[in-house]
């Protein structure tokens, strides 16, 4: 067992969510700690009805810890998760950081858990908000039919660009429905009543940061760089959960039936298909939930090896907090 756990990144949107999951689900140690940036240090929050003290996050805040759960932007991991990995911490990293170094397992614990024990520098990332749940409900298809390519477009949550995201969507849809001026703190444009197509700095062949963690941090989850992937990352106004639009094509063919059938024996994987009944999934009902939810289903009109499908997940749950907190566990389970 780990017996001194620490997290940090504690008093932000993510972190408070990891708390919460640690409490309820029970998850086992000895002493915990509770890390930030020293804006947050000296902060009393509550955990498992006691007072705790945030501690500022510096590299001896990892003397003795044993394993590490860490939520914080990618110059922070980067600093960072090397001292606590130097002095013997076990980090499960939430950051875009270390995502594709070749010794940085990327884990998914319904996918392939199994990397977890690959940690050769003693980190193992947590993948991308959108990413992992579109590879959570690929998963079972690729074992069954082998994906050759995914087309998928997002519909990403104002929660995935943080707090002032939602800020901006809650402020700014006020001052539309008032008639009045918003100046947006961290969007380019309004997110009111509006879609973003762009998300992160521009890359290679016009496609974005976002884009393209779905093409290569799926590959490396899912151990084949055969697989194609076309992404488009759309920014929408929507408070929380983001939805995906996906077309696969696999080698052998997957009928709508044998997709649901595959879907709900998935771990993870909730269907909700049944359009005639007007039952899909929606963020509305799906934020605050660990699951992903597919819905949707249906043969692709313009390819005989086609599934298409809509898959809704929240991303500060099983995109987030929850994927790490699921990865803990297994560790627990499983040993060092």
């Amino acid at each position: 067992m780990y017996e001194n756990v620490a997290v940090v990144g504690a008093t932000g949107a993510v972190g408070t969510i990891i708390l919460d999951l640690l409490e309820k689900r029970k998850f086992p140690f000895e002493t915990i700690k509770f890390l930030a940036s020293k804006h947050s240090t000296g902060r009393i929050i509550r955990f498992k009805g006691q007072s705790h003290t945030i501690e500022e996050l510096t590299p001896d805040a990892f003397n003795g810890v044993h394993l590490a759960i860490a939520s914080t932007p990618d110059d922070t991991a980067r600093d960072f998760i090397p001292e606590a990995t130097k002095r013997g911490t076990l980090v499960i990293d939430e950051s875009g950081y270390w995502r594709m170094d070749p010794d940085v397992p990327l884990v998914i614990p319904e996918v392939n858990a199994a990397e977890a024990k690959k940690a050769k520098k003693g980190i193992i990332s947590s993948p991308n908000c959108s990413t992992t749940q579109l590879v959570v409900a690929v998963k079972p298809l690729h074992d069954y039919g082998k994906v050759k390519r995914i087309i998928v477009s997002t519909y990403q949550a104002v929660s995935g660009a943080g707090l002032a995201g939602t800020r901006d969507l809650e402020n700014g849809s006020r001052a539309a429905l008032d008639a009045k001026e918003y100046h947006c703190e961290i969007f380019p444009y309004p997110i009111a009543f509006n879609c973003l197509p762009q998300i992160g700095s521009l890359k290679e062949k016009g496609y974005t940061s976002e884009e393209l963690k779905l093409l290569y941090e799926t590959r490396k989850i899912l151990g084949d760089d055969a697989i194609q992937v076309c992404p488009t990352a759309v920014r929408v106004p929507v408070a929380n959960c983001h939805s995906e639009s996906v077309l696969v094509e696999t080698e052998k063919k997957i009928s709508v039936e044998k997709a649901r059938e595959l879907f709900a024996a998935m771990e993870g994987v909730t269907v909700m298909d049944d359009t005639e009944n007007k039952i899909y999934p929606m963020p509305h009902i799906c934020t605050g939930k660990d699951e992903v939810f597919v819905g949707r289903i249906r043969e692709d009109l313009s390819y005989d090896n086609g599934l298409a499908f809509w898959v809704v997940s929240d991303n500060l749950r099983k995109g987030a907090a929850t994927n790490a907190v699921q990865i803990a566990e297994w560790l627990q389970r499983n040993g060092k």
